[in-house]
């Protein structure tokens, strides 16, 4: 009889250490902002197990996906991994999980420790919170403390920052990756939309990158074509254009580059790393 009730003992002993625990009391920060998720980490075989997308995006990092095969990427560096498998590849180089990804309420979890230090980041454990910071973005040996964006309205403007390492770094790199061909300066151009007719040019953003004292260290501006009716009226002219203010040099730009920048602040703010300085749209 004994040896019934130590067999039984041991096995939910091992039912109870190989099986996810939800760690609700777990709090993760980035860049000290809590990150919210519609599902908890779980801790497993010791480690804490995350939402993968939620967690890589406000690293800068982007997530695709191929039937079960998950790419990851962020500036140089690339990670392909693939569900209930741990084997993970970085960078064309093979390594070994030690906990396997996997899908639970179509989330896929992975290591956060993983993916922190895959993208250069540092992670700490204490009291319950999980804490991982990124690396500054650096620019002419500057390193930048916010990325401030300003935009107007018919009426108003607002002026907003992202404190967000990996934002930053996301966003920045969209402008120098796409920027195109140097142009010609716009006949005409301007942020008020009241002074621009179809031909000319309509400032949709400013977009600095601050220094530690709120200098700006690197700006660039967004312009789009204002359209008549009729596009082919317009022939030779570029839909998108940005203007680097450092340079004092126009280039041409893609609209997708331009959806990609709105998206990353739209994601940041959805996740507490952008604060709205001022609004004065009525």
């Amino acid at each position: 009889m004994k040896k019934v009730f130590l067999g039984i003992f041991l096995a939910l002993i091992l039912i109870i250490t190989s099986s996810p625990t939800y760690a609700a009391a777990i709090q993760i920060k980035i860049d000290g902002v809590a990150i919210a998720s519609d599902v908890n980490p779980e801790i497993k075989n010791n480690r804490t197990m995350v939402p993968l997308r939620v967690i890589s995006e406000n690293l800068g990092a982007k997530v695709n996906w191929s039937d079960s095969q998950v790419t990851i990427t962020k500036s140089n560096m690339q990670v392909i991994l693939k569900l209930n498998s741990n084997t993970v590849v970085k960078n064309g180089q093979t390594a070994l999980f030690d906990v396997r990804p996997y899908i639970k309420n179509n989330r896929t979890f992975v290591p956060i420790r993983f993916l922190a230090e895959t993208f250069g980041c540092n992670v700490n454990y204490k009291n319950s919170t999980v804490t991982v910071d990124t690396k500054p973005l650096v620019i002419d040996g500057v390193q930048v403390k916010a990325l401030q964006s300003e935009y107007h309205m018919t009426m108003g403007g607002v002026v907003q920052q992202i404190k967000g390492n990996g934002y930053n770094e996301a966003i920045y790199n969209i402008f120098v990756e796409n920027k195109g061909s140097k142009v010609k300066t716009p006949a005409n151009y301007s942020w008020q939309i009241h002074y621009v007719s179809p031909g000319d040019y309509y400032k949709n953003g400013q977009y600095d990158f601050l220094d530690q004292e709120g200098n700006s260290i690197k700006r660039f501006d967004i312009y789009s074509l204002v359209q008549s009716y009729s596009v082919e009226t317009l022939p030779g002219h570029p839909e998108v254009l940005i203007y680097d203010a450092t340079e004092d040099q126009w280039y041409l730009f893609s609209d997708t580059a331009s959806q990609s920048i709105y998206q990353l602040i739209d994601t940041a703010s959805k996740n507490g790393f952008l604060t709205v300085i001022s609004n004065t749209v009525p």
